[in-house]
């Protein structure tokens, strides 16, 4: 590994980033080294899925993975969308959901937007009028096992790239 250092102020340096000098060594295996941990989020992610719309829960996923940069998830998600019957068109228009508004019903774009409110929480939070389109067109039960769902992606996604998963490899 290697380390570029970057001025801080006029005294002192700090670690700016490592640089993996083989990018595919591996890191921790989450599952083997946490393994409680791993499954209770599998655990989470099971009684997320519960009572949405298989199709729907990749959409989710997908977009999720979009905004995360999580190469190694977007691959799991688009590669299982596309076995469950999604169209080629639909995934390649999810990154732009916005702009391509008509590949994708009312509920499926609240759905998309709460997605995108709570996987970018940081940067506005979650405004009224997104959560309000999406408690319109799911009931409550539905509404919290679609947060859930979007809040276990994210975990998916953190633990991917933390770890250094590839796309590709479909290590489950």
């Amino acid at each position: 590994m290697t380390t570029t250092e970057i001025k801080t102020n006029d005294r002192t340096t700090a670690p700016a980033t490592t640089v993996r000098s083989n990018p595919a060594s591996a890191r921790l295996d989450f599952a083997k080294t946490a393994p409680k941990v791993f499954r209770a989020v599998i655990g989470l992610d099971a009684a997320a899925r519960e009572g949405l719309d298989p199709a729907l829960v990749e959409l989710v996923q997908i977009r999720a993975s979009h905004l995360n940069r999580c190469a190694y998830c977007l691959h799991i998600h688009t590669t299982d969308a596309r076995k469950a019957g999604e169209s080629e068109d639909r995934l390649h228009m999810l990154a732009v959901w916005q702009e391509a508004d008509h590949f994708f019903t009312d509920r499926e774009r609240s759905a998309l937007a709460l997605t995108d409110a709570v996987t970018r929480i940081g940067d506005a939070g979650v405004p009224d009028e997104v959560y309000d389109r999406a408690a319109a067109h799911f009931d409550e039960e539905e509404l919290a096992h679609l947060l859930a769902l979007i809040f276990t992606i994210n975990t998916w996604n953190r633990i991917a790239l933390s770890t250094a998963k590839r796309a590709g490899t479909d290590e489950r």
